[in-house]
């Protein structure tokens, strides 16, 4: 195994690491992602190739230590302060709701983090485009069982993988795509992405309208699916997921006790524009909900085309 390249890098502010990758996280099982003795792995893709990245919080010196292995390791290692949330400004958000406020005090070093590339924040938001969170899962781990490559170095021991190439989602054969648990829909979208994937990689520093506009002029992404990748890639404050069928009704139970639709949602956080993902965001890292009392949508075993967040 090669050594690692290493990063020592003091953040201007208490980045709470686990606090900031939290919201990426899909399960304790995420195949991208394991938390080992408090230090972070990540398989990440750049556009210089594979990388594993491991993260050790915060020591008592106020230094966050990385090491990275693989193709990707410096591109990764020169990302880290964007990948922990160093180039997201909080400052002008101002918490006028008090549950927003208590929300707010208890995270108040909480950043938006960025990914190290649109393609592999743009997978998973198509992944878990108009299907149950179940359903996302089950689609995400299977392309990264199948398709996915090992992480470099101690990645590939610890079992993380990392998303495949867009050259290599464009030789997935049309049938294989359905034993994944992805539907046509979802694969045709991924597809054409993958086409113009190397473009797609110049929206990481456009401005938000900009990055929207480009993202929205691919076949199969809506406004939810732009605004997903948009505030994991960009670390977009304002991409709220419009056409979400939880995010309203969760907002508006925890901050006005009755569940909303996407107007509601939108009325209710326009006084927080251009901050309005911070809203969405702390109330799910609060693990706020309305209560669930029916029975949990099962997964479909048919996959049909099925109208929705797009």
């Amino acid at each position: 195994m090669s050594e690692p390249r290493t990063r020592d890098w003091r953040p201007a502010w208490p980045c709470p690491v686990g606090e900031v990758w939290g919201p990426g996280r899909r399960g304790v099982a995420d195949p991208t992602h394991r938390v080992l003795q408090g230090v972070h792995w990540r398989a990440v893709g750049t556009v210089d190739g594979p990388a594993t990245l491991a993260v050790s919080p915060l020591d008592g010196t106020g230094v966050v230590h990385a090491e990275a292995w693989g193709p990707g390791a410096e591109r990764v290692l020169d990302r880290l302060p964007s990948l922990l949330g160093a180039l997201d400004d909080p400052s002008g958000f101002r918490p006028l709701h008090p549950v927003v406020a208590e929300l707010h005090r208890r995270r108040p070093h909480w950043r938006l983090a960025r990914t190290a590339s649109v393609w592999d924040a743009l997978v998973p938001a198509v992944i878990e485009q108009k299907v149950t969170g179940q359903e996302a899962t089950i689609g995400i781990r299977s392309l990264l069982a199948r398709y996915g490559s090992p992480g470099p170095g101690p990645g590939a021991s610890l079992g993380l993988r990392t998303f495949p190439t867009p050259e290599e989602v464009r030789l997935v054969p049309s049938w294989e795509w359905l034993s994944l648990g992805i539907d046509p829909a979802r694969s045709r979208t991924l597809v054409a992405a993958a086409r113009v994937a190397p473009t797609l990689e110049r929206v990481l520093p456009a401005e938000p309208d900009a990055a929207d506009a480009r993202l929205r002029s691919l076949p199969g992404i809506g406004v939810w699916s732009s605004a997903e990748v948009r505030a994991r890639a960009l670390g977009d404050a304002d991409a709220v997921s419009f056409g979400d069928y939880h995010v309203p009704r969760d907002i508006g139970w925890a901050l006005v006790g009755t569940e909303l639709d996407d107007d509601g949602l939108a009325a209710l956080l326009e006084p927080y524009r251009p901050h309005r993902l911070r809203v969405q965001r702390l109330v799910a890292l609060a693990g706020l909900h309305r209560p669930r009392h029916g029975p949990r949508l099962a997964p479909r075993t048919h996959l049909p085309a099925r109208r929705g967040r797009a």
